[in-house]
């Protein structure tokens, strides 16, 4: 089951086309920076783009700090909204759970091809990055000799291997995909609770929304280590020398927390369901 939700997921063009799209705009902003040679000055615009005319290599993480407060939360929240209200929508649901496929069996199967997609799409937005930011930013200055090891600059101004840069992006991608499986089990919770696709994924993203608003608002301040966004771009301390794990811990935990409730609030929902459609 699990394998064919899968199958299934890769097979719809609108995959790709929200895919594409994600892509589309990291690639606009590569072409402005290499044309104008003008980026946004260091502690402004999207982290690690001000830094990419220097270090392409840098430009991956720089398309998913683009991608991540709006546009990939909307493209998980359709895909999870749609996961059990598509299929009611269309009327294929009865028919699913006709076949011996439990329930429990059937929202894990939904599940996991959700977050197959975040995982996905992170790596492909970053893979991406990384091939528009060596076409159209290059290598940068090359190193002098006696640090030909060195490939890229921490957050904190000191000096990074390849290899260090390698395996931090790698734990970026990591942190990423993790950041997108609250949203993606909310908008599944949404999607066992309509029949409408469009309406869980709005749902969700109305949350998220109200959660980047109220993180703005001194008067909510006692909300804000609860709040859903708080810590999404976290992943930069992962580029920082030493590295500074407190607030990427956090981001992991409250993530953790967010999935594993919403996911068992799910699960709990859809099993008691009255399947009409």
């Amino acid at each position: 089951m699990i394998g064919v939700e899968i199958l299934k997921l890769l097979r719809r063009p609108r995959t790709w086309v929200a895919i594409a799209m994600l892509n589309a705009l990291p690639t606009l902003v590569a072409i402005l920076v290499s044309v104008t040679e003008v980026g946004p000055a260091p502690g402004t615009g999207p982290p690690f783009l001000s830094a990419v005319l220097t270090d392409a290599t840098l430009f991956p993480l720089a398309a998913l700090a683009i991608v991540l407060p709006l546009f990939l939360p909307i493209a998980v929240a359709v895909v999870a909204g749609e996961a059990i209200a598509g299929e009611a929508q269309t009327g294929t649901l009865r028919y699913l759970l006709v076949r011996p496929v439990g329930r429990a069996h059937l929202i894990l199967a939904k599940l996991v091809t959700v977050v197959v997609f975040v995982l996905l799409t992170v790596v492909i937005v970053a893979g991406v990055g990384y091939v528009v930011g060596q076409i159209f930013l290059g290598q940068g200055p090359a190193p002098p000799p006696a640090v030909t090891s060195v490939a890229s600059s921490s957050v904190s101004g000191t000096a990074l291997t390849g290899a260090e840069v390698a395996q931090r992006t790698a734990l970026a991608l990591g942190y990423v995909t993790l950041s997108m499986l609250g949203v993606a089990a909310l908008a599944l919770l949404l999607s066992t609770m309509t029949d409408s696709a469009i309406a869980a994924a709005l749902g969700a993203v109305g949350f998220l929304i109200a959660s980047t608003v109220l993180l703005g608002l001194d008067a909510a301040q006692a909300w804000h280590p609860w709040l859903p966004t708080r810590h999404w771009l976290a992943f930069v301390d992962l580029f920082r020398d030493p590295i500074l794990w407190d607030d990427v811990v956090r981001g992991v935990q409250l993530q953790l927390g967010y999935f594993v409730v919403f996911a068992l609030a799910a699960w709990a929902n859809f099993a008691t369901k009255d399947i009409t459609s």
